[in-house]
């Protein structure tokens, strides 16, 4: 009797195609320096946003928003880069993850996908609910400062330039001379964060 052998044959599985690396980055004015953000990220498309955090009401957060399909990963600086409340933060990272696009931000190396653990749950409220804590506490200052500034019966004008315009020619000639930018910033006595502001600000200006 003749036995016929049947040849079993294996399925590749079919892959879902890679999804885009895609960046979102947000300074609070024009003439902040947006370059540092995502430094060494390879990124597909980047959407820039000019302009404050208190809402999300900007336009190229919707742009993002709208742009990001299943199996993107949005790249984000840090969590106060995408918004400055945590409500709004939530909101954001759990539409995203929602959709089966994943959130990564890069200075908290931290990545959310949707399934994650209650550590990283936590974590994302905790971080998100201490930024929002230190700019109400900023906000305060300020107020206090203003309600000084008037019982005294004068005017309150803000915070004072970190730099002034001796200090700016100082900086452009340090980093002229090559020196580090970080040492710089030690030199001077100021953030790294207003070295880079005062090199984004025309010379003349």
């Amino acid at each position: 009797m003749a036995t016929t052998s049947k040849r079993t044959s294996t399925a590749t599985p079919k892959l879902a195609p890679a999804g885009q690396a895609v960046g979102y980055v947000r300074v609070s004015s024009a003439g902040q320096n947006d370059a540092r953000q995502l430094d060494g990220v390879t990124l597909d498309k980047t959407f820039t946003d000019k302009a404050s955090g208190k809402d999300t009401q900007r336009p190229q957060l919707q742009s993002m928003l709208e742009f990001v399909r299943e199996g993107d990963c949005v790249y984000v600086h840090s969590m106060d880069r995408l918004a400055r409340s945590l409500s709004d933060l939530e909101t954001i990272v759990k539409g995203l993850t929602g959709r089966g696009v994943a959130v990564t931000f890069t200075t908290q190396a931290m990545t959310f996908t949707g399934d994650d653990s209650p550590m990283n749950t936590l974590m994302l409220q905790l971080l998100g609910a201490v930024g929002q804590f230190e700019r109400a506490l900023i906000r305060e200052r300020q107020r206090e400062g203003i309600a000084i500034a008037k019982a005294k019966g004068g005017v309150y004008t803000g915070r004072k330039p970190s730099l002034d315009a001796a200090g700016v020619i100082e900086l452009r000639t340090l980093v002229a001379q090559g020196i580090p930018k970080a040492r710089i910033a030690e030199r001077l006595g100021i953030s790294r964060t207003t070295l880079y502001a005062a090199l984004a600000t025309p010379a003349n200006g």
